[in-house]
Formats: C-alpha cells, structure tokens, sequence
C-alpha cells in the first residue's frame, strides 16, 4: 500500500499526464503549425477537468421524443459550477431545443448518441447576431456559446439541426416528382413558382424584415416576431470564444450555415463531418469569420453551399469592425458537394490574410478554389497559400476568381469577361493580392482558371506553379497583373489555351497545351502589355498567338 505521500505524487502525476495532453502538446497540432510560410503564434488548446457530468443524471430520456432541453442546460450548468468537464451524450436519440455551452464545457457524444433539434421555431427565441457579413436579427442557433473559453464538441455521435423545419428549396434542385412530394407536403410555394418554402410566415418574412428594415422601427427583437420562421440561425454559433476543440462528431442538416465561428482565437477543428442536402439554401459548412490561428484538419464536408470559407464581415460593417480571418490552416480535407470547395469571401470587408490550405481533394465541387467579392466590399485578401491540391469533375472552374460577384450560385453565373469602365478607387474596392498556388491538379472543370479583376483594381501578384488542369475551357485573365506561371499545362478541349484580356506583366514559362489546340495565347484589350513567354514550345497549337487590333504591337514577347 503507498505511503500518503507517495499517493499524493502519484495524484499528481496523473493530473500532470491530464493536462499535459489537454494544454497543446498534440503532436498531429504541431505537426499541422510547422514550417508555415507565414509567422503564426502556438495556437492554445483548450483544459478541462477530468470530471464527467451526464446528461441521464438530470433527467434526459434518448427516446427521439422527449424533449430534454432542460436536462441539457441542468448539466451544462452543474458542471460549469463545479468546475467544468466533460458533459456526456450517450447512445440514444436526443431531441432538444437550443444548447448554450459555457466555458471549460467539453460537449461529447458517445458512439450511437444522436442529438435532434426540435423544429419548433418558438424554442429558437430572437437574438442580435452577425450572418452573411452584417449585423442582424436572428433566432437562437440550435448551439452557441458566446465570450466562453475551453469548449468542444467531441465524440462520434451526430448533431442534426432539423434544418428541412426552416429552408426553402428552389424547383430548379429537384426533379418533378420530388418537387410534387415536396410541395404536397405543406409549406408555400412563392408567386412566381420557382421556390418552395416551408410556411406563408418563412415566404413573407423576407418582405416583412426589409420592410422594417426600411422603417427604421427595428430596435426590438419583438418587431422581429412576425418573421421568426424566416429567421433562419446558423446551427453552430462561436462568437468571441477562445480555445475551441470540434473533433469527431458529424454536424449535419442545419438551418442555415452549419459551423460558424465568429471573432473567435485558437480553434482546433479537425476529424469531423459535415453535411447539408446539396440543394439546402445558404447550406454552408465551415465559416470562418475573422478568426485568427485556427487550424482545419482530417474533415470531410458534402454541403449545399461553400463547404471550406472564409469571411470577415461585409461592406462598411465589416471595414468598421476590423477583423481580419488569419492565421489560418487547412489541410487534408476532402469535399464533395459544395458550390466552392475551398472559398475566400464574398464577405471579407475586414481582410484575409496569412493562410495555407494544403493537401486538399475537390470531388465535384461546382468550383475547387474560390475567390469572389464585388465593389463595395473593400477589403484587402493576401498572403494566401495553397499547395497540394487534387480535384476531379468540377462544373465550372477549377481556380475561380470574381470580383463582379452577384451572390449567384456558381451554375447560375454570367458569362465572365464583359468590357467593364474603371470606377474610382475607394474605401470599397476589394484588393486580391500575394496569392500562390503549387502543385495542383484537376481532371475535368468547365474552365481551368478563371482571373476576373476589376479595371480599376487587377488582381496582382498571383503565381501558379506546377499545374495540370484538363478542361474544356482554359487560362482565362481579365484585368490582371503581376500574374506568374511556371510549368502550367492546359490541357482544354477548345478555344485558346491562355486568353488574356486587358492583362499586364504577365510571365508565362515552361507552360504546355493540348496537342492541337487552336490557339496557344490570345490576347485582347489595348491594356494588355509585358507578356513574356519563355521556354515555353508553342509548336502544339495550330495558332501560336492571336493578338486583337487594340493589342500594341510590343506587347507579347515570344520564346
């Protein structure tokens, strides 16, 4: 038998074993944050006690239908006073209304645990929040913490955020005999026919808040009331918290968004699962909103909106509050379905910068890599690095950029490259600069990359190296500069390989096309100077260059 003293060391030693593992010295963490081509502080990782509460011992029943709210909140509760630890979520069906987690709360759900929000819209009471960039009226999120610090969700269960209870769904995204169900089912179809929605109070309320809006009689949440079902929350609300672990669990249907951290530091989110039906309205995944030293990692997303994004705010608002999202990294994540696979903006007033996403597979997202923003945004994105990347059947454009953004899904975009006036500089021209893509690959987009800047603001300082791209479109720039491409091959099924419209300083080497493409390069647009091809064997194109008559004489130097 230990001496009393020997007891207490050993005691000790266990609590310092506990902690050492809980505080950071995750290796897979270091792993992840070394090396960076950006300077990144130790990101925190959140304690806890090694208490655990269960949600049973207050009264909650895993039948799918008792409501176990209260059992919730009764054990957050106790085991915040006591200290924090870990709330456990057995085997079971769970349904509930809103859970607020509160610090030094680690949220876990055993294998089998499935916890279902009800979709009762008057649990959801009104709150102030942000969504889409601004500062708005929503209801509660199915889970949220706010200003709390070491929280996580973890376990192997599944979190369903009942989100078929608050989403439209447009006719366009169903096939006749699933628009039939779905419409015999209730809800509202709107006049015009083309989107379903699940109550008259969700097809009006969007009226109803602009109204108000317009008003300006919206300082009370219950001036908000009559368009509660149209207030859709996002299903996972961070706001302002430090130290956040999500590690394990699947976070699917929800209302709106599904993970949305917010003015959050020292995120950890790794191992997990999202889903959203793909045709689910504003059915995100993972928001980032100007967070800072957050690390992504071993996900895998099939969403119906942009599945990885980036945000910090929209417009004045987002400029006034100052966030940037940085310091940042993703790696070893796959997508399926989503409308961008990894996407910066088109919320990003506040700035992006210092980010890497690496080690990624697109599998059918309708565009791999997304940039978009439009004037009025402003807002500075920089410094953003993206290596390793491996997609497959991308509908639209394998590397995307659109700063005439029009909030239109990827499918329902215009035609790019339309001749545009410069507008003046001001505090609302987005800037899109220091972007660098290595080692990418795609077999099958609609186009290769797309570059849309804005005359009076090109985007700049882009370099693309070692890239294999087979699409049937190819290179497209428009009102770029600073562009470098070294060991780039489009491999299009038409149309010229490279276009550049109204392009400056562009370097082209060691790049390749199809054997028999029509046009190697064109070029348009009496802007269009200082492009520089070397080492490059033009000799597989039936055309090597076809210049525009606005296109000065000098502006091409050829190998």
């Amino acid at each position: 038998m230990l001496r009393p003293s020997c007891r207490l060391v050993f005691c000790l030693a266990i609590l310092v074993a506990f902690f050492s593992v809980a505080s950071g010295s995750d290796p897979d963490l270091k792993r992840y944050t070394s090396n960076l081509p950006f300077i990144m502080p130790a990101v925190g990782f959140p304690t806890f006690p090694s208490r655990v509460t269960k949600i049973t011992d207050f009264g909650a029943v895993g039948d799918g239908h008792t409501v176990n709210t209260e059992a919730f909140a009764k054990a957050i509760a106790a085991c915040s006073k006591a200290g924090g630890g870990r709330v456990l979520v057995p085997a079971g069906i769970w349904l509930t209304g809103p859970i607020k987690l509160a610090s030094k709360i680690d949220l876990h759900l055993d294998r089998g645990a499935v916890i279902v929000f009800t979709g009762r819209f008057e649990d959801y009471p009104l709150v102030r929040t942000s969504f889409e960039g601004g500062d708005l009226v929503r209801c509660t999120s199915p889970i949220s913490a706010v200003k709390s610090e070491d929280i996580a969700i973890t376990g192997e269960g599944i979190i369903d955020g009942s989100g078929q209870a608050w989403r439209p769904v447009k006719k366009s995204k169903m096939t006749a005999g699933q628009w039939k169900q779905l419409v015999a089912s209730g809800g509202a179809v709107g006049p015009d026919g083309s989107t379903w929605w699940p109550s008259p109070e969700a097809l009006n309320g969007g009226a109803y808040v602009a109204k108000l809006y317009r008003s300006g009689n919206q300082t009370r949440l219950e001036d908000f009331a009559g368009a509660r079902e149209f207030l859709r929350p996002v299903m996972v609300s961070l706001v302002e918290c430090r130290r956040v672990l999500l590690d394990g669990p699947t976070f699917q249907n929800s209302p709106a968004w599904n993970i949305h951290p917010l003015l959050c530091e020292d995120l950890v989110i790794r191992n997990v699962t999202v889903l959203n039906p793909w045709y689910s309205q504003n059915g995100d995944g993972l928001d980032l909103d100007s967070c800072r030293r957050a690390v992504v990692y071993n996900c895998r997303f099939d969403v119906g909106d942009d599945a990885i994004c980036i945000k910090s705010g929209k417009d004045e608002y987002g400029r006034r509050r100052g966030r940037a999202c940085e310091q940042v990294v993703i790696a070893d994540c796959v997508v399926y379905h989503g409308h961008g696979g990894f996407t910066i903006g088109s919320e990003m007033s506040g700035g992006v910068r210092d980010m890497l996403v690496r080690d990624c597979t697109f599998l059918g997202t309708d565009v791999g890599l997304r940039f978009k923003s439009q004037r009025g945004r402003g807002g500075v994105v920089e410094n953003i690095h993206i290596w390793n990347i491996q997609m497959k059947d991308i509908p639209t454009d394998a590397i995307g950029f659109n700063l005439f953004y029009s909030g239109a899904a990827p499918d329902e975009q215009g035609e790019t490259g339309s001749v545009r006036a410069a507008r003046p500089v001001d505090e609302g021209t987005p800037q899109f600069r220091k972007i660098f893509f290595k080692n990418i690959t795609c077999t099958g987009a609609e186009r290769a990359v797309v570059l849309e800047g804005l005359p009076e603001m090109p985007i700049r300082d882009i370099k693309i190296e070692n890239v294999l791209i087979s699409s049937r479109r190819g290179f497209q720039a428009f009102d770029a500069e600073e562009i470098g491409l070294k060991n780039v091959r489009i491999l299009a099924d038409g149309g010229p390989a490279f276009s550049l419209v109204n392009a400056r300083k562009i370097a082209v080497e060691k790049a390749a096309c199809k054997p028999g493409a029509p046009v190697f390069l064109k070029v348009a647009g009496p802007k269009t100077a200082e492009v520089r091809l070397a080492d490059t064997d033009l000799a597989k194109a039936v055309q090597k260059i076809e210049r525009s008559a606005e296109v000065p004489a000098d502006a091409v130097t050829e190998p």
